[in-house]
């Protein structure tokens, strides 16, 4: 959850949603978001609503409090939605996650559990740092419901994770892989960032070689953003550190796929490899598809159809707005049919199967012709093969370029 808020409308203090917001309600998929706002320590590049122990000594908040929050936000979550389908997927991120102990995590979910409910075959997915699990840990969450962790790895160089300030020692996330896959996961997810100031080419590739020893079926990679009012944006801006450049990242880019490709595991959506559809991460695909999700914690986002809200930031005023009996969202917006469409493009582009031509104007399906003659969009994927209708997909040189075919077809 990044930390800066948009402004957007007033939300009502009940959390109450228009009808019109409801009516889709078990049309399509639902999912839960869990925020957990704690860290041992924070990382120079990041921007998300976390804070270390030291942060709150003076404050109310703690796990404790945070989780009483949570449990009271999804009750709330049961009361407006009416009678919400069951959770399809649920993903617990932060933030540190795997600080609440196995135990801690179990809590999390039977929350979810007793208020909106979880389907029989949902996707329950933690987000893990390397050092706050170990074998016992992950037999733990396994027994307790969860199908999917994600690690943090960002990198097997010593010296890029002292610049990006991650404590993980090189070996303990592929480590901390393999005891997952022994403690029953069919899915795990390592997290790769590329391009930190002082990464070499032979620096990734022996990432990348780490990874592909793990056995994992899903790894995301991400190029490295300078986030202004973190500790690595002031390194950069004093001149300690260069910034990445965008050359470099694309070359870095182009070396990750050809990797992940090579051992199995292909793209589906820009920043993500799988080794099959079933190992794709169905959360993540509801927030591409535009899906109904409620965010529960502080800073959480939430979309129910066609409404987004989000939560306060403080785990401190979090707690209290439910404790108070209210809705802790901080503000609100209703998104135009415009916005809708825009954010249908701009995620759906992202995703190998793309996005239907005839969800564009007639002028965006003109340029979505010419981005194809570019060499941006799969020609033959445009023109649409074995009966199905035309689709724009990206091409390699279109993944890289991403963000302008976005510009062109909206």
């Amino acid at each position: 959850m990044p930390s800066a808020l948009p402004d957007g409308d007033v939300a009502p203090p009940d959390g109450a949603l228009p009808e019109e917001a409801l009516a889709g309600l078990g049309r399509r998929p639902f999912g839960v978001y869990v925020h957990v706002p704690f860290c041992a320590t924070r990382c120079g590049y990041c921007d998300f609503n976390t804070y270390t122990a030291a942060e709150l000594a003076t404050s109310p908040a703690s796990p404790r409090s945070w989780l009483d929050a949570v449990r009271a936000e999804l009750t709330l979550a049961a009361e407006v939605l009416g009678a919400p389908p069951p959770a399809d997927t649920v993903f617990v991120g932060g933030g540190t996650p795997s600080l609440l102990g196995a135990d801690g995590l179990r809590n999390v979910l039977d929350a979810v559990r007793d208020t909106v409910g979880l389907a029989p075959d949902a996707e329950v997915t933690t987000e893990s740092n390397p050092e706050s699990t170990n074998q016992e840990f992950f037999a733990a969450i396994r027994d307790a419901g969860y199908t999917r962790v994600s690690l943090g790895m960002q990198s097997a160089a010593p010296h890029v994770l002292r610049v990006l300030d991650r404590t993980h020692t090189p070996g303990r996330a592929t480590t901390a892989a393999h005891e997952a896959r022994r403690a029953g996961f069919d899915h795990v997810n390592l997290d790769l960032i590329y391009g930190t100031p002082g990464e070499t080419a032979s620096d990734l590739a022996a990432s990348l070689d780490a990874v592909l020893e793990a056995g994992v079926d899903h790894v995301s990679a991400y190029a490295l953003i300078v986030e202004e009012g973190t500790a690595l944006a002031r390194r950069i801006g004093r001149g300690d550190l260069p910034a990445p450049e965008d050359d470099t990242l694309a070359d870095r880019y182009e070396q990750t796929d050809t990797a992940l490709a090579k051992a199995g595991l292909h793209w589906y959506e820009v920043s993500n490899w799988a080794t099959e559809p079933t190992a794709w991460c169905r959360h993540n695909l509801g927030y591409w598809h535009g899906a109904n999700w409620w965010g529960a914690g502080p800073g959480a986002h939430s979309h129910v159809g066609g409404v987004r809200w989000w939560n306060v930031k403080h785990p401190a005023r979090y707690a209290a707005e439910l404790a108070n009996g209210g809705s802790p969202a901080a503000a609100r917006e209703t998104l135009t049919p415009q916005d809708r469409h825009l954010e249908r493009v701009m995620l759906e582009l992202r995703l190998v199967d793309g996005l239907p031509v005839d969800a564009l104007s007639e002028e965006a399906q003109r340029e979505a012709r010419q981005a194809a003659e570019e060499g941006l969009l799969d020609k033959d994927a445009l023109a649409g093969v074995r009966g199905r209708f035309g689709r724009c997909v990206l091409t390699f040189r279109g993944r890289l370029l991403a963000d302008a075919v976005v510009r062109r077809l909206t």
